[in-house]
C-alpha cells in the first residue's frame, strides 16, 4: 500500500492508482475516486505532525471514497481520528464534501478559503441547485440546445444541503499552518473558483496546487455558484503570482506530482492567449454568442469538435469561451451586447483594420 511517489511520471494514468504515496518524510499522497468520466480520482494529501494528521483537500464524500481513505491511514498505523485539520483548496464537491464527513467522525476541524463564502453559503441554504448558475449562463450565451441535453441527463438537480456544511474557518490569504515538519502558507489564487487557494511549503520547495495548476488537463474557469466578474482575468493574475514564487515541486490535486510548477504554469498562460488570439480570429460580421464561437474551436489536448464533447464538456466549453469572450470585450479588442436575455460579441474594428 506505500509506496515512493514517481514524481514526473509520463503515464498519464499511473497516478490514479490506489495506495500511498510518500513524497517526502511525513507528506503523502493518497489517490481516491470521483465518479466522474474524465476526471477518475482525486489526490488527497496526509501531513503527519506531532499532534495528528493535516489533509489537504478532503474527497467526494461516497462509501468507496471513504473506505479507501481509512485504508490508506491504516497504512500509516493511523485513523481518521488522528485527523487535527483539513484544509480545502476550494468549494467543490470532490474537494469539501468528505471533509464534512471527516468532521462528522473525528471532530477535525475544516478550513476553506474567505472568497468561497458566497458560493458555499448559496449551496448550504439550497437557495439554487448545485449548477444552476451554470445553466444560467448557458442560456445567457445562447446554448439553449445544451440546456436541454444536460437537462434531458438530470444535471443540476442536487439540492443536498448537508454536503455543503460551512467550515469552522474561512481562511485569508497568508494565513500560516504549521504540521510537523511542514510550514505551510495560504495564497489566494482566484480564477478556478473566486476563493480558490494554494498552499506553498517554502522550507522544503512544495506548493499545493489543487486545482489551480494541473499538470494534464487546462482547469475549468469560474465554475461555481457566484463565479467572479472576469473569472479567467483573475486565474492569470493568479498564475503569474506562482511565477513570482520561486519554482516549487507541483503537488496537483488531479495528475501526477511533477517537479516544476513555473514549467506548467508558463504553459497554461501561453495556452490561454492562444484561446483569447483564437476567439478574438472567430469574431467578426455578424454578432455572435459564445456558444457559437465555441463551436468553431478545438476541444481537449486532441483538438476535439465541439459537437464531438458530451453536454457536461459542451457547458464547460461554452462557459471557457465565454469568459475569453469577455476578457477581450475588458480589454477593448471586441464589443459586447445583450439583448433579449442574449450575449453577442462582435468585431468593432473597422473592416480595414481586421
Amino acid at each position: 500500500m506505500r509506496r515512493a511517489e514517481r514524481i514526473d511520471d509520463t503515464d498519464r494514468h499511473a497516478w490514479e492508482e490506489p495506495g500511498v504515496y510518500q513524497i517526502a518524510p511525513g507528506v503523502h499522497r493518497v489517490p481516491l475516486p470521483i465518479p466522474e468520466d474524465g476526471l477518475r480520482a482525486v489526490n488527497v494529501y496526509v501531513l503527519e505532525g506531532e499532534d495528528g494528521l493535516t489533509l489537504i483537500d478532503a474527497g467526494w464524500a461516497m462509501p468507496e471514497s471513504r473506505a479507501l481513505l481509512g485504508d490508506a491511514l491504516a497504512s500509516l498505523s493511523r485513523t481518521v481520528d488522528d485527523i487535527g485539520d483539513v484544509l480545502v483548496t476550494h468549494v467543490h464537491v470532490d474537494h469539501y464534501s468528505q471533509g464534512v464527513t471527516l468532521r462528522g467522525e473525528s471532530g477535525c476541524l475544516l478550513h476553506l478559503g474567505e472568497g468561497e463564502r458566497p458560493s458555499l453559503e448559496t449551496l448550504h441554504a439550497a437557495e439554487e441547485m448545485e449548477g444552476e448558475t451554470q445553466l444560467a449562463q448557458l442560456r445567457l450565451h445562447g446554448a439553449e440546445v445544451v440546456v436541454a441535453a444536460l437537462d434531458a441527463a438530470g444535471y443540476g438537480r442536487d439540492r443536498d444541503s448537508a454536503k455543503w456544511e460551512p467550515p469552522d474557518e474561512w481562511i485569508p490569504g497568508g494565513r500560516l499552518f504549521e504540521v510537523g515538519r511542514t510550514r505551510l502558507r495560504a495564497l489566494h489564487t482566484p480564477g478556478h473558483t473566486r476563493g480558490h487557494v494554494v498552499f506553498d511549503d517554502p522550507g522544503r520547495g512544495m506548493l499545493f496546487t489543487g486545482d489551480h495548476v494541473l499538470p494534464q488537463i487546462t482547469p475549468s474557469i469560474g465554475y461555481e455558484s457566484r463565479p467572479g466578474a472576469l473569472p479567467l482575468h483573475d486565474f492569470m493574475c493568479s498564475l503569474r503570482a506562482v511565477l513570482d514564487l520561486p519554482d516549487r515541486l507541483m503537488l496537483p490535486a488531479h495528475g501526477p506530482v511533477r517537479s516544476s510548477t513555473h514549467a506548467r504554469v508558463a504553459e497554461l498562460l501561453a495556452h490561454h492567449e492562444q484561446r483569447l488570439d483564437a476567439c478574438a480570429a472567430l469574431l467578426g460580421g455578424r454578432p455572435r454568442t459564445a456558444f457559437e464561437i465555441a463551436g468553431g474551436l478545438g476541444w481537449t489536448r486532441r483538438e476535439r469538435p465541439f459537437r464531438d464533447l458530451d453536454p457536461v464538456n459542451q457547458m464547460l466549453a461554452v462557459c471557457e469561451t465565454a469568459a475569453h469572450l469577455d476578457v477581450l470585450a475588458a480589454g477593448g479588442r471586441c464589443g459586447r451586447e445583450e439583448s433579449g436575455g442574449v450575449v453577442r460579441y462582435h468585431d468593432h474594428r473597422p473592416q480595414e483594420a481586421r
